[in-house]
């Protein structure tokens, strides 16, 4: 299980917000510039929210990009989604239940067939969820993410942000 039917439902709700989901747009350029680099041609937005980057990338790459999106909380969209050779997780990990976040990481794992980017926030959200919790379930430092990363995934970038870090990867 990647998400209960408790906080995919909070989740759905959050969705509807025209200000709860943006933060890919930020990270757009820099997703543009390693989809360039590698010359990919298919990438998997996993937690795709609003599909934001995927409109971004759109003006941004200067070829047809094939952008694939998966969510749980946005009904077209969550179907389990295949493996890709380029994956995106943007301010997702830190908002996944605590107790079910080893099971997404190995799903991450699984769907990642090649490179993957992921951003996490380390700090509290700036939204809090309908049952008083902060929207982001875990506020935890980089020394605490990066052996769950270790496990899955070969580092080969690591860049630290002031609100948390961005990682790429490649699938072990």
């Amino acid at each position: 299980m990647l998400i209960s039917e408790t906080y995919r439902a909070i989740q759905q709700s959050l969705h509807e917000n025209p200000g709860y989901g943006l933060a890919s747009v930020h990270y757009a350029p820099q997703v543009a510039s390693l989809v360039r680099e590698q010359q990919v041609r298919e990438l998997l937005d996993y937690g795709a929210g609003k599909g934001r980057l995927g409109e971004e990338l759109e003006w941004l790459v200067p070829w047809e990009l094939t952008v694939r999106r998966y969510d749980p909380a946005v009904p077209a969209w969550a179907a389990a989604p295949s493996p890709c050779d380029f994956v995106a997780c943007i301010d997702v990990l830190e908002h996944i239940e605590p107790a079910l976040l080893d099971n997404v990481l190995d799903d991450l794992r699984r769907v990642t067939a090649g490179l993957g980017f992921f951003t996490v926030h380390t700090g509290p959200a700036g939204k809090v969820l309908p049952d008083g919790r902060n929207a982001h379930l875990i506020q935890e430092p980089p020394r605490w993410w990066l052996p769950r990363f270790l496990e899955r995934f070969e580092l080969l970038n690591f860049s630290v942000m002031p609100w948390g870090f961005t990682v790429l990867v490649r699938r072990l």
